[in-house]
């Protein structure tokens, strides 16, 4: 429920009150500011509130925007506030305390709701104040500017600003120039029929999951099948995303699901197209697999930049000056975002070749695009850290060492290393793995590569000793991430035997969604898994040792075996935290969100 509260003289012929029943208020109306104090203290504290001016011309969606955006728990625009719950207390003391300076009234020409925004500002409470661009949001004081106000509002067509609005303002040139010119009509679509954002995605997932199955099937009519799904599917996660824009359904819980299922379905679909060519005759799991590895390495570099330079300051590098320079060129903007192989581009790219070519070409394709954008967008953020100045902050060393997702055995050695921070930790976690995934290559399962492990569990240890403030430290969570899934991989390969490669994809594919919801919990300011969850599954230097022992230990059947119970009780822990731990954030009402930054 929500209730607006109107303030001010009443304009004959204003749509003010029939545009707030619209967007779903309750209206009442004010005689005074004493009056709306005490409307204000009946309205029930876990409802959302808000206070506009009776005078108030502008479009319905300016109203929309500030009023109705779920992650603001203040918004404010010209004329109108609201609060939910979360803002409830800061709007009761200011409207109080404006109430008290004027008596109970305002004259008026003055506007109550602006003047309770300018002392929620003074109070420093956060206030959210929409972009409204072209909108006309505006409290006109005498005839003549209301009737100029009116005439801009019918100048304009504000739901053509609402639909171009949904797209979201960054994004690749095939999503841009293919994909969002059409998806947004869909988006509109669902929304005037009551479909959620969630309703999408999850209708996203599903045809994802067909197309991973068409896949499978390892027939030519098959492979066009998951290639021409593949792209639809596509076409609703772009739709999700552009439906809580238009409609302002934002929520935690959505956020998390449209994330978490844009992994489940590529990923699924690499398996399809694993299990389609094995019908043929073609073993590419290990492909699939070091195409997972690889992507996730890829965002893993992504996360872990971003949130070691998510609130650092001066930034001072010329690599940055740059980069904003080449923006300011128009053709360069699309060739660098093209470059990275973003998801639209790289499951445009995986569609048609899944419809044209074979599953190994496709594999080989993938792998190619993506070790290029690796290598472009690292080499980039390493410059950008070795030429800038900045003072990292506690937050962002947490973050690191969430991202790190260490174990008891690395929480063990921790205690017993002495000394100063060293600017060494990212070269011992890349000496750590090259060693462990070397030695995984070069003799196999075999007890050398358990004495390789062992290293790669004290280098990892000495990697995360101190705070994670270094310019590069940035660069742990990856290299983490390639020595466990690399490692994995290696040793399934090295196995030889039937089964080992599909159990090791279910392996890795446990432990990265592990990883990816220890993100989105970051994201989310929600913190890191709990402890004992990062315990029970051993962390990542704990699990990378096991798999290195149980190779060495087993027989080859014995060894896919064992990576099939290990991936499943992975699985089963992580699902069932990160299920309750969601499901629990929406029920109990956390900060709505909506990432913008999807990544590559």
């Amino acid at each position: 429920m929500s209730t607006a509260i109107l303030t001010g003289s009443p304009v004959p012929g204003s749509s003010i009150e029939g545009d707030l029943r619209s967007l779903g208020f309750d209206v009442l109306t004010a005689s005074d500011a004493g009056d709306a104090e005490t409307l204000l203290a009946a309205v029930p504290g876990d409802q959302r509130v808000a206070v506009v001016d009776a005078r108030f011309v502008g479009h319905e969606h300016a109203l929309r925007l500030g009023l109705t955006d779920p992650r603001f728990p203040l918004a404010a625009i010209p004329g109108a506030l609201t609060a939910q719950p979360a803002g409830r207390q800061a709007l009761t003391r200011a409207m109080a305390r404006e109430n008290s300076a004027s008596g109970g009234t305002l004259l008026a020409v003055e506007s109550l709701a602006d003047r309770v925004v300018a002392a929620l500002d003074a109070d420093g409470a956060g206030v959210h104040r929409p972009e409204l661009g072209s909108l006309v949001a505006q409290v006109p004081v005498d005839p003549q500017t209301r009737n100029e106000a009116r005439q801009a509002v019918a100048a304009l067509d504000d739901e053509s600003v609402r639909l171009k609005s949904a797209v979201k303002a960054r994004d690749g040139f095939f999503t841009t120039y293919f994909i969002s010119p059409y998806s947004r009509y869909i988006a509109r679509w669902c929304a005037r029929r009551g479909l959620t954002p969630n309703q999408v995605t999850t209708a996203s997932l599903i045809t994802a999951l067909i197309a991973a199955g068409c896949a499978a099937t390892g027939t030519r009519g098959g492979f066009v099948a998951a290639g021409v799904l593949l792209i639809a599917s596509f076409v609703l996660d772009c739709t999700d995303g552009q439906l809580a824009r238009y409609s302002l359904q934002y929520s935690t819980l959505g956020a998390w699901l449209d994330a978490t299922f844009d992994r489940a379905k590529e990923y699924a679909y690499y398996a399809g197209l694993a299990l389609g060519a094995a019908r043929g005759g073609d073993d590419v799991w290990a492909l699939a697999l070091g195409a997972m590895v690889l992507q996730t390495c890829r965002h893993v570099v992504d996360f872990s930049f971003n949130e070691a330079n998510h609130d650092a300051t001066a930034n001072t590098s010329p690599t940055a000056a740059l980069s904003d320079k080449l923006d300011s060129v128009g053709w360069t903007v699309w060739v660098r975002r093209m470059i990275v192989l973003p998801i639209g581009e790289r499951w445009a790219m995986i569609a048609v070749l899944t419809a044209a070519t074979t599953p190994r070409i496709t594999f080989y394709a993938l792998l190619a695009g993506c070790a290029f954008a690796a290598t472009y967008t690292t080499a980039g953020r390493v410059l950008r850290s070795l030429t800038r100045k900045a003072r990292r902050t506690d937050r962002a060393a947490q973050a690191l060492a969430d991202l790190a997702d260490s174990g008891p055995l690395t929480e063990a050695l921790v205690r017993l290393l002495p000394g100063k921070p060293r600017r060494t930790a990212p070269l011992s976690a890349a000496v750590g793995a090259v060693l462990v995934a070397l030695g995984a290559w070069m003799w196999g399962p075999s007890w050398w590569v358990v004495l390789m492990a062992g290293a790669y569990v004290l280098l990892s240890a000495e990697a995360v000793a101190h705070p994670l403030k270094g310019a590069l430290d940035w660069l742990i969570p990856p290299l983490f991430r390639a020595a466990e899934y690399g490692t994995v991989l290696i040793l399934a390969a090295r196995a030889d035997v039937d089964g080992a490669l599909p159990a090791a994809f279910g392996l890795v594919s446990a432990v990265a969604y592990h990883h990816y919801d220890t993100v989105y919990r970051i994201r989310g300011d929600a913190g890191a898994p709990p402890a004992w969850l990062v315990r029970t599954v051993g962390g990542q230097e704990g699990r990378t040792l096991l798999v290195a022992v149980l190779a060495a230990l087993l027989t080859a059947s014995q060894f896919t075996v064992a990576l099939t119970v290990l991936a499943v009780v992975v699985a089963v822990l992580v699902l069932v935290e990160s299920i309750r731990f969601w499901v629990a954030a929406h029920k109990d009402g956390a900060p709505a969100v909506h990432d913008e930054g999807e990544p590559a």
